[in-house]
């Protein structure tokens, strides 16, 4: 399976493809502007909350204290292969630039 790899580039992250496995993500807190764009390209992996601001989930998990997580929102959550794409477009699309990609 093809990853990517997180590259900055004059102030915007790239992605270069990379022999990747088990990619995870997630989200500062203090970025986040709560678009919601996170959400509609991949919502399996990005979901809003009431405060308006977006977390990563996995599975039926969310993570946010909010949400009876003790890790909150450091937490970082394994997304599936499939996903890959949606993850990369979202983290390229975001406004606040909050959205961070980890082998």
């Amino acid at each position: 399976m093809e990853g990517y790899d997180v590259e900055p580039a004059g102030g915007s992250a790239s992605f270069t493809r990379s022999k990747r496995a088990n990619m995870k993500v997630w989200i500062d807190q203090d970025l986040c502007t709560g678009d919601g764009l996170c959400e509609e390209i991949a919502p399996d992996v990005f979901t809003l909350l009431d405060d308006g601001l977006a977390y990563v989930k996995e599975g039926g998990k969310i993570f946010a204290t909010a949400k009876g997580n003790p890790q909150g929102a450091d937490g970082l959550a394994n997304f599936a292969d499939s996903q890959l794409d949606a993850v990369v477009e979202s983290a390229e699309e975001c406004p606040g630039e909050c959205i961070f990609i980890e082998p």
